[in-house]
């Protein structure tokens, strides 16, 4: 069923800074995922599937990756007004880059005035997840809400690391604190947990846009939902919801998946929610066909493995291998690859990520690594075994010890 009354905007111009240097050349939505996806590409088959299909995808910082796989990966019918839409930076109001994620809504307010819409969906596009959106937008259309949050319950003692929500027993939003240094207000009937906010929000229009205008006028607003518009929506009584991400449901959830949402937005983070699609038993199922996972369709022929030979066999265990990949006398375990992977003969790779048209020359061994796109190793390569030489080297290293090797890379 086609949701008709409502507007979805996704906040896509992020920089996305402590996902450097995965995030040096493109938006940090723009940052490929389990082998074959993008980031932003978890949000939109959220929407997708729940029946939205008038999306605006916001964009700002070093797009250009972002736009192209957006123009070819998802193509709805303008001739029935479906559109996934790529709105640039325009500076339409005074000339200023979008200064906070309020005034990027702000400086796009004709897309929301122009038409009939009734609602606006106001989603950040950097998380992994699914959600049936549906299920959130009944929620606020039964609470009659001028504004509903998405949260997601938390362990307490994590609550500094997030903007925390505090509601009464109805989950009608009493207080937001960002990063609190002190102990928040737990979850109604539950002492243990707390609420994160996921930066996902559902308006009414009029109140979005008048919300948005008063916030424009204001010299020393940050310009932005979580600091501005929602604290000073709650100081004028204005009915706020919270809606409990834990409850949500989607078509052919496993009950693993419920409640499931990463940030991923440090390289340990990133790294660790590619390898955590590697269990038997993921919390993220990218295979259901009841909530299909689209995105763009590489024309490339199957992934190869061959040599069967003493020391020189292409195996792969544990691992994802996307199409156009060749493992020829190589060996895989515990990784990701994107399409066009080559591992030559006599190489080692484990735990470790590897993005599209990178070739492992022979004999070289790497560990627990990220090798970005088009980056050639070269034979009897060491990477992820000696962090002060991969340091040393130009690559970076997290505080977990994932060493990087950025985008073209020589080597």
């Amino acid at each position: 069923m086609a949701v008709e009354d409502t507007l979805v905007m996704i906040l896509a111009g992020g920089e996305g800074k402590r996902l450097y240097p995965l995030t040096r050349d493109r938006a940090k939505p723009a940052v490929p995922f389990g082998g074959r996806y993008r980031i932003i590409d978890f949000v939109i088959n959220n929407f997708i599937n729940s029946g939205f299909y008038k999306l605006k995808i916001l964009t700002q910082y070093k797009s250009d990756s972002l736009n192209k796989h957006i123009a070819r990966s998802w193509p709805l019918s303008p001739i029935i007004n479906q559109y996934v839409d790529l709105v640039p930076a325009q500076m339409r109001i005074d000339g200023n880059w979008y200064r906070g994620t309020a005034d990027a809504v702000y400086q796009n307010i004709h897309h929301i005035t122009d038409e009939e819409f009734k609602y606006v969906c106001v989603f950040g596009g950097d998380h992994i997840y699914k959600m049936d959106v549906y299920a959130m937008l009944k929620y606020h259309k039964n609470h009659n809400a001028d504004l509903t949050i998405s949260a997601i319950p938390i362990p307490i003692e994590q609550a500094g690391e997030y903007g925390i929500i505090e509601v009464d027993e109805n989950w009608r939003l009493t207080g937001f604190i960002e990063k609190p240094k002190s102990r928040p207000r737990p979850i109604p009937g539950d002492e243990t947990k707390c609420l994160a906010s996921m930066g996902n929000y559902i308006f009414n229009k009029e109140k979005l846009v008048n919300e948005l205008m008063q916030d424009s006028e204001n010299k020393e607003s940050y310009h932005d939902f979580g600091k501005n518009i929602i604290p000073r929506m709650l100081s004028q009584g204005d009915i706020i919801y919270v809606y409990d991400f834990a409850q949500n449901e989607f078509k052919g959830m496993e009950e693993s998946e419920r409640g499931y949402w990463r940030d991923v937005g440090t390289i340990d983070a990133y790294w660790q929610a590619n390898m955590d699609l590697l269990e038997y038993d993921p919390e993220l199922n990218l295979y259901s066909q009841e909530w299909p996972l689209r995105t763009f369709n590489y024309n490339y022929p199957p992934a190869k493995f061959i040599w069967e030979e003493l020391e020189r066999r292409g195996l792969a265990t544990n691992s994802m291998v996307s199409e156009g990949c060749i493992i020829s006398g190589g060996t895989l375990s515990r990784c990701v690859l994107s399409p066009k992977v080559r591992i030559n003969s006599f190489s080692s790779v484990v735990d470790s990520i590897l993005m599209e048209n990178v070739n492992v020359g022979r004999h070289s061994h790497i560990s627990k690594a990220i090798i970005d796109k088009n980056v050639d190793i070269p034979p009897y390569t060491k990477i992820g075994f000696d962090k002060e030489e991969d340091l040393a080297r130009g690559f970076y290293v997290s505080e977990n010890g994932v060493t990087v090797v950025p985008k073209g890379a020589k080597l």
